[in-house]
């Protein structure tokens, strides 16, 4: 049997702790070890208790989530963060994924969202919940005249993210200008890069281009 994925949960709602923590017991590769109500000794508690994932409110009493990411860089980080907040600020999103984290998710959609992030995570992928993912990629694109604004749906052949890396490669954004704009990593950038290339059977750039016009992505 493999071994399950330990997960630390930091919020200062004793409820949202607890429907959480009903929601992940449901997964038999999950184990919650641990929790906690302030920000000040979480570092010193995932330690301990070996934690592979810590889902982390921002909004924490006496150290707040930006502190704690702020302590795990300087210390080395001793598990994979994902955030959990009310918010869907952009600034806040930059600065959270700038200090380490590797997920963000809004609260409202944190029941649908939280185990595939978790999986996502644990797999070292960058994972964002569908609201705050489209809101970065519709900053992104929102001025460039060549992008149809309607947003992209998925379809048998590529998800929604991939649908979204194909539109940036074909609106002439290099990898690393992909990896920026939305706060994932040249590793995660070039993955999706390759899945897309085999499932369209694309020899290179050009092929994703002309899929995109095909399909009404960009305009020419």
């Amino acid at each position: 049997m493999a071994e399950k994925i330990r997960i630390h949960l930091a919020d200062d709602h004793q409820i949202l702790i607890d429907g959480i923590r009903t929601l992940l017991h449901t997964i038999p590769t999950f184990e919650v070890v641990g929790y906690s109500l302030n920000g000040t000794n979480i570092y010193e508690e995932v330690t301990n208790n070996k934690a592979d994932i810590l889902v982390l409110d921002i909004n924490m009493p006496e150290k707040d989530g930006i502190e704690v990411l702020k302590e795990f860089a300087k210390k080395g980080f001793p598990c994979k963060v994902i955030i959990l907040s009310s918010y869907d600020d952009l600034r806040i999103i930059k600065e959270v994924m700038k200090l380490g984290c590797s997920s963000y998710l809004t609260k409202k959609c944190a029941g649908e969202n939280i185990v595939e992030a978790i999986q996502a995570v644990i797999n070292g992928e960058e994972y964002f919940s569908k609201s705050v993912r489209e809101k970065i990629f519709n900053t992104v694109t929102k001025d460039n005249p060549k992008l149809n604004k309607q947003v992209p749906s998925p379809n048998s052949l590529l998800t929604e993210r991939e649908l979204e890396i194909i539109i940036l490669i074909s609106l002439e954004y290099s990898g690393k200008e992909i990896s920026d704009q939305l706060f994932i990593s040249v590793n995660t950038v070039e993955t999706h890069r390759k899945n897309i290339m085999k499932k369209l059977s694309a020899k290179n750039s050009i092929s994703l281009v002309k899929y995109a016009l095909k399909n009404k992505l960009i305009k020419s």
